[in-house]
């Protein structure tokens, strides 16, 4: 397992590091001792999955306030999405920043998004299915959520929105 920084503090993609034979491949995808090492959060409390028949759905963004923040390890099991972390933390030296990353069963990438982070994907290909790894369990009351398309973070997705909750489309624009 590989983990390498993006531009936001404290998102990492997850690399798999494979050994292969005449059967395949083996590799981790979550290793307690390295997570810990590194100085990620390895709480796992709820493991959730996602199934998106169609291409161009949009599903975020997401976060949970304390006590109920949550750190989400993401990983595509079918098809392919276009995952974002978008920095919250008013602490931060990366606030307001997002950071895209393409995870598809193919590749076998992962994203960990750290508290703070607002979380969002759109999926690339239609019956993409995800699986998260979350620190907290889900707290209704503590949900929220910020707009994906709000002109104050500019993220770029790359392709049109076609399916969407009224919910995550409605949000307000972002204030601090």
């Amino acid at each position: 397992m590989h983990l390498t920084r993006t531009s936001i503090e404290g998102v990492y993609v997850v690399d798999i590091e494979p050994t292969t034979d005449e059967r395949g491949f083996f590799a981790r995808c979550w290793d307690y001792d390295r997570i810990v090492e590194q100085g990620l959060d390895p709480r796992i409390s709820l493991i959730a999955v996602t199934h998106n028949p169609q291409a161009g759905t949009l599903r975020g963004m997401h976060y949970q306030l304390p006590p109920f923040a949550e750190t989400k390890w993401v990983r595509v099991t079918r098809g392919a999405i276009f995952d974002v972390a978008l920095d919250l933390r008013k602490d931060s030296p990366t606030y307001l920043r997002w950071h895209g990353e393409v995870l598809s069963a193919e590749n076998h990438k992962q994203l960990y998004i750290p508290t703070g982070c607002a979380h969002g994907y759109l999926t690339l290909e239609p019956d993409s299915e995800l699986i998260y790894l979350l620190s907290s369990p889900y707290s209704a009351e503590h949900a929220r959520g910020v707009r994906y398309n709000d002109p104050r973070f500019g993220i770029r997705w790359p392709v049109e929105v076609r399916c969407i909750s009224a919910r995550d489309a409605g949000y307000p624009d972002y204030t601090d």
